[in-house]
């Protein structure tokens, strides 16, 4: 049963967003790396003054971010390995995502998104937040899915090449043809050179909605291409990806997705509400997905729900 305190906590959750945001951006959480400190100290390391670090510390350890023991905060253990990488993905949410949320009454009334009004710097604000959060994404792929059995992985005009590089990592015997639109070309190169791979990976632009990259693979990956197209298209695009794959491959479809079990899973529906008020793209409801998967010669065989990220189809090519 729903209680009033849920539909407070639901209510108010913006504010401890903020919070959030704000602790994270004035340095709180870095100013706790090496350990603890009293609001003074806080207040020292940050520059910001001690009733606002006050009021943003007790905030962080209501919500299980912090840890506070006779006046001296310090990192929640659960929290401390995560708060100050995810950072760029904080600032995001605070500079260019909660801007779109105050433009949702807009959006529901006219079924239309907000507008991003960007310029250069946001887009790289937008960037840097979204491929953070991909990255502990991929994360949490490659501890949850196997990659050791496979040798050849097509990566077709996903988000991030964050998932492919996780593979590669896993499986020194794998290699990665990267078939991307032209804009991530450069973005794939920095990655795969960051991350030592350069010479396992190969990188052709092309646009994803048509790409038509056949050959021989065991192993293909589409991450976040599902909610950026329209049905017909999601359609070509895997029937696309059947063809480049070998008999029995498998096929790991990384999105967020509406399910029809009794409770919604939260994650995905919340990003529902995100990605229509950004730029009007769709969260499909997982029993399309799988029409257009049997529909473009795939079975689906698992799915895989990743914690904080999104779910993960697992298919088979028949």
């Amino acid at each position: 049963m729903t209680t009033p305190e849920r539909i407070v906590d639901i209510a108010i959750g913006y504010m401890g967003a903020k919070q959030l945001f704000a602790a994270s951006r004035i340095g709180l959480f870095r100013a706790l790396a090496e350990g603890d400190r009293s609001t003074t100290e806080l207040a020292e390391a940050t520059g910001v003054d001690e009733r606002m670090v006050r009021i943003l510390a007790d905030a962080m350890n209501a919500q299980g971010i912090l840890d506070r023991d006779n006046g001296r905060y310090a990192l929640a253990a659960e929290a401390g390995d995560h708060v100050n990488d995810l950072e760029p993905f904080l600032t995001f949410l605070n500079e260019i995502s909660y801007g779109h949320w105050l433009q949702f009454d807009t959006t529901v009334d006219t079924a239309k998104p907000g507008d991003l009004k960007m310029d250069d710097g946001r887009w790289a604000t937008f960037m840097a937040g979204v491929m953070r959060y991909n990255a502990l994404h991929a994360a949490m792929l490659a501890r949850t899915f196997d990659f050791t059995p496979y040798r050849a992985m097509l990566d077709l005009g996903g988000l991030s090449p964050e998932f492919a590089i996780g593979a590669l990592r896993d499986n020194p015997d794998l290699t990665v043809r990267f078939v991307f639109a032209p804009m991530a070309t450069d973005g794939i190169t920095d990655a795969l050179a960051k991350a030592g791979f350069t010479d396992r990976a190969t990188i052709e632009p092309a646009a994803t909605e048509t790409a038509k990259p056949r050959g021989d693979h065991d192993i293909v990956m589409l991450n976040h291409v599902i909610h950026r197209f329209a049905p017909d298209q999601n359609q070509t695009i895997l029937t696309n990806a059947r063809a480049a794959a070998n008999p029995g491959a498998t096929l790991l479809l990384l999105d967020f997705f509406l399910d029809s079990d009794k409770r919604q899973r939260k994650i995905d529906a919340l990003h529902a509400g995100e990605y229509f008020v950004i730029d009007g793209t769709v969260v499909y409801p997982e029993t399309d997905v799988r029409d257009w998967l049997t529909a473009a010669g795939w079975r689906p065989t698992d799915v895989l729900a990743l914690p904080g990220s999104p779910r993960v189809i697992v298919a088979e090519a028949v």
